[in-house]
């Protein structure tokens, strides 16, 4: 069917079809057609997603597909009732995961030379305010459940624990606007190019691919949180290592002033997985996935005390210049 697509709206033949990762592809002719689904994105912001991709591969990075256009000159295409965008990459050699932080650094200070106002894709500034959004959506759901009894015992968990991740949203929400208001952003806290959720996998396991449809355009320390977040969570008792090892990989390409160690910090400190989780149970109607999320608020609960110590010890384990550069930690984490 991709084939059939391939063809006829962007006449190019192939003769096979993979799946790489999540995505499914064409091969042939040495290259590599991803397709993939916008979602909702309007047309203005996969032009702008095109443009951003245009400018990446112009400073020489091979690992940016660039947006077929179809035969009518078109980004998105409609077939059989779907919309789609087709990315096409030379076929290379799979690169290795080895020093991710140098090369998450080097794209970094490519994106940040973006030559022209990103608009559509841009979240620079804006962490308060969605934050603050998603606290009050939860705080009217907590509030609408405190006076009955809980249905289960996810929901007993949740009427019991939010107000300690109250807490800890609202030192997050502080220590970033006591950075805005303390430190002057230098050149190196523009904004870049970035990733809703930068992870070791966001790149591919099969196949090094940067997916334009993973971006958004922010402050860098959006993806170093996020990685370090996302390598906490998959093994607490193993990251040490590899955390240290990241960023001095990252900083040996591009220093972090003062703002982006803040910026930083005050991400991790929002408890991201604990909203990830209420929110999930609450659209979710499978309730084998209702089971695997109360496991995994369970969890989240018995380890609170580690995380604490994690956001405790974190400056000190990644090297940061605490004291020359006066970064402050909330009064009740203790190293």
């Amino acid at each position: 069917m991709l084939q059939r697509m391939l063809e006829k709206q962007y006449g190019v033949k192939v003769n096979e079809q993979v799946k790489l990762d999540s995505y499914d592809a064409l091969r042939g002719n040495g290259w590599l057609y991803l397709i993939a689904k916008p979602g909702n994105r309007a047309e203005e912001e996969i032009t702008e997603l095109e443009r951003i991709a245009e400018h990446l591969r112009k400073y020489g990075d091979q690992h940016v597909p660039m947006f077929l256009p179809s035969k009518d000159g078109k980004l998105l295409t409609s077939w059989e009732n779907n919309q789609y965008c087709v990315l096409a990459n030379k076929q290379m050699d799979n690169q290795s995961k080895h020093r991710l932080g140098r090369k998450l650094a080097r794209f970094h200070e490519r994106g940040r030379k973006v030559p022209f106002q990103i608009e559509r894709s841009s979240r620079v500034g804006q962490w308060k305010d969605l934050w603050e959004k998603r606290l009050e959506q939860m705080e009217k759901v907590w509030n609408g459940l405190l006076f009955q009894t809980p249905e289960d015992e996810f929901e007993r968990m949740f009427i019991e624990s939010f107000p300690y991740y109250l807490g800890l949203t609202e030192n997050a929400i502080q220590y970033l606007v006591d950075a805005e208001i303390d430190d002057e952003p230098i050149e190196s806290d523009y904004g870049t190019v970035c990733h809703e959720r930068f992870s070791s996998q966001s790149w591919g396991i099969d196949c090094w691919i940067k997916n334009p449809f993973d971006w958004v355009f922010d402050h860098r320390s959006r993806d170093l949180a996020e990685w370090t977040r996302e390598r906490y969570f998959r093994n607490s008792q193993t990251y040490h290592l590899d955390l240290k090892q990241f960023f001095e990989e990252y900083q040996s390409i591009a220093r972090l002033s003062p703002f982006s160690w803040k910026l930083l910090y005050s991400r991790i400190l929002f408890p991201l997985h604990f909203f990830d989780c209420i929110e999930s149970y609450y659209i979710t109607r499978s309730e084998q996935e209702k089971k695997l999320l109360e496991e995994q608020l369970s969890k989240i609960l018995r380890q609170s005390g580690e995380y604490e110590r994690f956001l405790g010890g974190f400056y000190q384990l990644v090297g940061a210049p605490v004291k020359m550069m006066k970064l402050p930690q909330p009064e009740w984490i203790h190293p």
